[in-house]
């Protein structure tokens, strides 16, 4: 690839990010740490892409996640209802450090563990429903079913709401082009949901994630009217309901491209495939590499610096658009030797696919906990597990924000 003048080739960059990220980061990695692009919203953005640069703005207070701090007309994003905007993803400190620490109490290692026999359960369940056809679309019928199974069980969503709550999810991430008005539908609808939700739970609470988080925030004390946030310790009614939400976002689609991803990776390769089948620490390795390698978020959500801040040697000014490219600093050779080889031995620590600092991601041990499971499941029932289609016919999603298949046809 020659070598990019980001400034006037913003547009071709972009498009290189989705058809050939890999090749494209590579590049623009070794020619520069910063470069300016065409964000995803189409406006103009500063994507970062070496690893020291990236893991320590991850962590620095100067880049803040709130959109009050980008510039006007810098910036468009995904607009959504304050009941569902009001979540961490949209937060710094002191906001964040509060919510973050009631959801913490909720969301424990605990809960994760006693999630392990449910998601065996489910995964078996799914698999005995294709196993007599032989063949199937993994990321339809398995990979894209368990992970909204397990937050459905995880939030208490009741069994009848379920059908609904998958289109909607589905409108969300997977938008039909051709159907933008299905989008906002599902917009209108969960918030609905989400809100008449809560207010069950406060009335019937249940051993589910969504109970406990009202039962924090009604014991930390209630917000004030119409959603404000009252004394600034408990959560807001908009929080409480946006975070509901977040743990769809961020519980669904990591985890059914991480399945996808690494499902894909191994049958790639059949020597590695041998050895997760025999080696009890292998399956876990594989995830964590394929994580590192080909994650399921090639960007960490952007930021706005809330003053002029240098990075990489380049000045990014106040309020611009900063993208901080996970997949190219997992892939920066300065960090991680041969980074372009799937390696299960090599040293991971420090790899940046569920990021750093404080805004580290809250659902990581259950994603990786799902993608195990879900690998042992599948593996350990299909022994003759192999692409139903030509490997050169598999597409990728045409997204600079999430990396996965659109499909992955396997016969066994």
């Amino acid at each position: 690839m020659q070598p990019i003048d980001a400034a006037s080739r913003a547009e071709s960059v972009a498009e290189s990010l989705v058809t050939d990220p890999h090749g494209t980061l590579a590049a623009l990695r070794e020619e520069s740490p910063v470069h300016r692009i065409t964000g995803p919203d189409g406006r103009p953005a500063w994507l970062v892409t070496r690893h020291s640069d990236v893991r320590s703005a991850l962590a620095d207070p100067r880049f803040s996640l709130d959109k009050r701090n980008a510039l006007p007309g810098h910036y468009s994003g995904f607009s959504l209802p304050p009941a569902l905007d009001a979540n961490l993803l949209n937060m710094d400190p002191p906001d964040h450090t509060r919510v973050r620490r009631l959801v913490v109490r909720a969301f424990t290692p605990g809960r994760v563990e006693k999630l392990r026999g449910p998601v065996r359960a489910i995964a078996d369940g799914l698999l005995d429903a294709v196993e007599p056809g032989g063949r199937t679309d993994l990321l339809t019928t398995y990979a894209g079913r368990l992970p909204l199974i397990v937050i459905c069980e995880l939030l208490g969503v009741p069994e009848e709401d379920r059908p609904d709550f998958r289109s909607w999810v589905d409108a969300l991430l997977t938008p039909d082009p051709e159907r933008p008005h299905l989008m906002k539908e599902a917009v209108v609808a969960m918030t609905r949901f989400f809100t008449g939700l809560v207010e069950r739970k406060r009335a019937e609470p249940a051993d589910d994630l969504l109970s406990d988080l009202v039962r924090v925030r009604d014991d930390e004390g209630e917000d004030g009217k119409d959603g404000e946030e009252g004394d600034g310790r408990g959560l807001s009614r908009d929080e409480l309901t946006s975070l509901a939400f977040l743990v769809v976002l961020a519980g669904y689609e990591p985890t059914v491209h991480l399945i996808g991803n690494t499902v894909l990776a191994l049958l790639d390769r059949p020597a590695l495939l041998r050895r997760v089948r025999t080696d009890p620490d292998g399956l876990a390795a594989a995830v964590d590499e394929v994580n590192r390698w080909d994650g399921p978020y090639p960007m960490a959500i952007r930021r706005f610096p809330v003053e002029d801040v240098e990075i990489g040697g380049v000045t990014v000014p106040k309020g611009e658009t900063v993208l901080l490219s996970l997949a190219a600093a997992n892939r920066d050779p300065r960090r991680f030797p041969e980074p372009d080889r799937l390696d299960l031995d090599r040293d991971r620590s420090g790899h940046l696919a569920m990021g750093h600092g404080i805004h580290h991601c809250l659902a990581a041990p259950l994603a990786r906990m799902e993608a195990v499971i879900a690998l042992e499941v599948l593996l350990g029932r299909f022994e003759k597990l192999e692409l139903d289609v030509p490997r050169a016919e598999l597409r990728w999603r045409p997204s600079m924000r999430a990396r996965g298949l659109i499909s992955l046809p396997v016969r066994w």
